[in-house]
């Protein structure tokens, strides 16, 4: 959420962040004039009060001196309701401003690259050569049918499209991925492992942003008050919601693993085959409470312990900055990591690493109290995958592929895997 401040100082810079972005600067006004329209009447309702005091005042001096109260009686009453009327308008325009608030995207920094959508995105770094295959590549999906290791048709008959069951070293290859990621970043990068819930209810959506804009995206659980998570990101920022942190904490780092649950709504088409965008994956994810004067330095830290999961594994991959047109809804700048496919001849997406600054921090009201004293201020949130680990498993496939159908492990996985140094073969 934006600090609606920063609207009443400054409504045309933060009306230019939201062109930028693609939104609808004139949210800007309806939440300035519904703003408007509440702090006159909390200012009326102050002068009402004021009058109810003096009124009662008035009627206690007559009782003393044998007055009629009658008349200053009635203006109590009167007072009175038309006070219980303004503070139920107040109440009203409270939600209805909260909800415009709600809706309003978080404005894109200014080193982010502008542009309508992802042919507008900035490379910035590329890690590895594509693999030499001098056989034509085969996708994941095929790779792993072959070797019996990936069975999409069983998926599809237990829950429909976009699942895949995980068979022998294929379920063994997974697990030691995630095993791999959650020990390189708790012993190398110093995150505290933390195993979240997979139910959440509204308000960690909420103060994540997924929630009210995102709710079509979501698995609620039908009769309940619980959603699926769509990413560990919702219950790990949540950890803090409503607490003041100590700033000699900053940076508070969690890494966590968790299924992930997503809709996929708007993808009819896309992605239909195979593991790259499903309806139920794994994923590492890596969660920062920074300190606002170091969060870009924290950004950057995160995004290369999310690369350095993929160079371990020798995956030739990209970094990008995307633009303002291809950012999410709560972030302030975001890096995206792009593995390396040969079966597609290009990168596709394995790591979003975001800055929300106080965005999600602002909904969720996490704080921290500074040190040299003065009122707790709100941390800067960061979050990225570390990595998406079904996806890693695909660019593990098809990257390490041999022209006799087997698969070759990266020497780093081989301890998580029994020592076997091939899948097939």
């Amino acid at each position: 959420m934006l600090d609606i401040g920063r609207l009443r100082s400054e409504p045309e810079a933060v009306k230019a962040g939201l062109r930028r972005k693609g939104a609808d600067p004139g949210d800007v006004d309806r939440v300035l004039s519904l703003d408007e329209r509440r702090r006159t009447t909390i200012a009326a309702t102050e002068a009402l009060k004021a009058r109810k005091n003096e009124v009662s005042k008035e009627i206690g001096a007559l009782k003393r001196g044998g007055g009629d109260t009658a008349a200053p009686q009635a203006e109590m009453r009167a007072v009175g309701d038309r006070i219980q009327a303004m503070d139920q308008e107040v109440a009203s325009l409270d939600a209805e401003l909260r909800s415009l608030m709600l809706r309003i995207p978080n404005l894109p920094h200014a080193s982010v690259p502008d542009g309508p959508d992802e042919s507008a995105n900035r490379v910035e770094k590329v890690w590895g050569e594509p693999p030499h295959l001098d056989f034509e590549p085969r996708a994941h999906d095929e790779i792993g049918t072959a070797l019996g290791i990936l069975d999409f048709e069983r998926a599809a008959k237990i829950s429909g499209a976009r699942f895949v069951v995980y068979r022998g070293a294929g379920a063994m290859l997974e697990r030691a991925l995630i095993s791999f990621m959650l020990d390189l970043h708790t012993s190398r990068h110093g995150y505290t492992e933390v195993l979240p819930p997979y139910l959440v209810k509204a308000a960690a959506l909420e103060g994540t942003g997924n929630l009210p804009k995102f709710e079509q995206e979501l698995f609620k659980v039908d009769g309940g008050e619980f959603y699926l998570i769509p990413t560990a990101e919702v219950p790990v920022t949540n950890l803090h919601r409503d607490e003041i942190l100590e700033e000699a904490q900053l940076p508070v780092k969690y890494c966590a693993f968790t299924p992930c649950f997503r809709s996929e709504a708007g993808s009819y088409g896309k992605d239909t085959k195979g593991m790259i965008r499903q309806h139920q994956f794994h994923k590492v994810e890596l969660v920062k409470f920074a300190h606002p004067e170091h969060s870009y330095e924290e950004l950057e830290g995160l995004t290369r312990d999310a690369e350095a999961v993929l160079e371990a594994l020798g995956l030739h991959y990209r970094r990008i900055t995307l633009c303002t047109g291809d950012m999410s809804f709560s972030s302030a700048k975001t890096h995206d990591l792009e593995v390396w496919l040969p079966s597609q001849g290009r990168f596709r997406e394995i790591s979003s690493c975001s800055n929300f600054e106080e965005f999600q921090a602002r909904r969720a009201n996490i704080r921290y109290r500074p040190e040299g004293g003065g009122r707790p201020r709100f941390v800067h949130t960061l979050n990225g995958s570390g990595l998406a680990v079904g996806r890693t498993l695909v660019a593990v496939l098809e990257q390490y592929q041999r022209a006799d159908g087997s698969v070759a492990l990266p020497p780093a996985l081989r301890p998580f895997c029994g020592g076997r140094d091939t899948l097939g073969g």
